[in-house]
């Protein structure tokens, strides 16, 4: 099959073709692991295409050719962890850059904003993202990037990726956008004119709770080349093993996430209808202010709804409550997952910050799995009873 004919095939069909999916060498239906650090020089003068790990491997290669297939970039980068991903992608700035963040971004990506580039002279501007004329006056003479979540973590606002994108091409700035939660099943920002995607791949796209990584996307040859350059000098790279195992899991994606969202969206009507909840986040809800804008950048809303249960007090009750969900760090697998951002994902947030970006001490973030969601609804039932 030709490059072309994969290109025209739809998302499904890609996320079982997606060019390395038969070992040509030996026909082998998956991607083979190479277990190698170092590779053999035959001549000397004609080195080959890998040389060392850590510069390039195999089974990473296809991993990393894999998700520039479903992502539409020109070339895919594969790290050890999600926030691998994000801070080699960051080193792409230099001292005295200024970029501008969604507020209510990711608590592990705050944290390396807030306390780490800044002893680089690196500065963010949090802002408001779903009001396009807060970023735009957010602008500075040292502005290089902005760096879009969407929907973000763990309160699902949604920024309109096409305007922001267009805005800061305009500006000559690098546009990121972190797609952890959407995925490229539902969200293609390079479509929408980002420069670059990341992942925290060990949610959704790994799917199943059992490997750490992350992944990145360039739109241009020019973009590929330098992140290229920064992955290989930090050596931020992901293992054959993990690579293998990601690949696994990006199979079944398709039919993970269609059959937990509309769980999600079964999940997010109750919890809207009931009198004990504060609070709804979930952009397929009817009165959800960006749902919009999701519907015109995304072909769905995903599978996390968070919901306020009132009080720090009640949340902790019923995470000692629940029977199904995992009560735990992380999202985007097979078996549901209830996080406490409060002391899990935000922790590294400080509370006035968490307060002032709607993160509540009351605020639980529910991934939803593949279990039956009227099992899901029951025990989360008696969950909030007994709470």
């Amino acid at each position: 099959m030709s490059g072309q004919e994969k290109r025209d095939n739809k998302f499904e069909t890609k996320l079982i073709h997606f060019g390395s999916e038969v070992d040509e060498a030996t026909g082998a239906s998956s991607v083979p692991i190479y277990q190698a650090s170092t590779f053999h020089h035959h001549d000397i003068f004609n080195p080959p295409q890998h040389d060392y790990s850590r510069s390039g491997n195999p089974t990473r290669q296809a991993l990393e050719d894999y998700i520039a297939v479903l992502e539409g970039g020109v070339q895919g980068f594969a790290f050890a962890s999600g926030m691998a991903a994000i801070s080699t992608t960051l080193m792409l700035l230099s001292a005295g850059d200024h970029l501008i963040v969604t507020e209510d971004v990711y608590g592990g990506t705050y944290r390396l904003l807030s306390n780490i580039l800044t002893r680089m002279n690196i500065e963010t501007t949090f802002v408001d993202m779903t009001q396009p004329e807060l970023v735009k006056a957010a602008l500075k003479p040292n502005t290089k990037a902005v760096y879009m979540e969407t929907p973000s973590n763990p309160t699902l606002k949604i920024t309109d990726i096409a305007e922001i994108s267009t805005w800061a091409r305009e500006h000559g700035l690098l546009s990121i956008v972190d797609n952890t939660f959407m995925t490229p099943y539902y969200q293609r920002p390079i479509e929408l004119g980002t420069d670059i995607v990341l992942h925290s791949a060990t949610k959704f796209l790994g799917g199943h709770s059992d490997v750490l990584a992350g992944l990145a996307v360039a739109r241009t040859e020019e973009i590929a080349r330098q992140l290229k350059y920064v992955q290989n000098g930090l050596g931020t790279v992901l293992g054959a093993q993990d690579s293998w195992l990601l690949m696994r899991g990006m199979k079944t994606l398709g039919a993970r996430m269609a059959h937990s969202e509309v769980s999600a969206r079964k999940l997010a009507d109750w919890l809207s209808r009931r009198s004990d909840i504060e609070a709804v986040y979930y952009p397929g809800l009817p009165n959800h202010p960006g749902r919009e804008v999701q519907e015109k950048q995304s072909t769905g809303y995903g599978a996390v709804v968070s919901f306020d249960v009132g009080s720090g007090e009640r949340a902790k009750k019923l995470l000692n409550q629940v029977k199904l969900p995992l009560v735990a760090v992380s999202l985007g697998a097979v078996e549901s997952i209830l996080s406490y951002p409060a002391m899990m994902s935000h922790a590294s947030m400080p509370p006035e910050v968490r307060a002032e970006r709607g993160i509540t001490d009351g605020l639980l973030r529910f991934s939803v799995g593949l279990e039956d969601i009227d099992d899901l609804l029951a025990d989360l039932d008696q969950a909030l009873a007994n709470s």
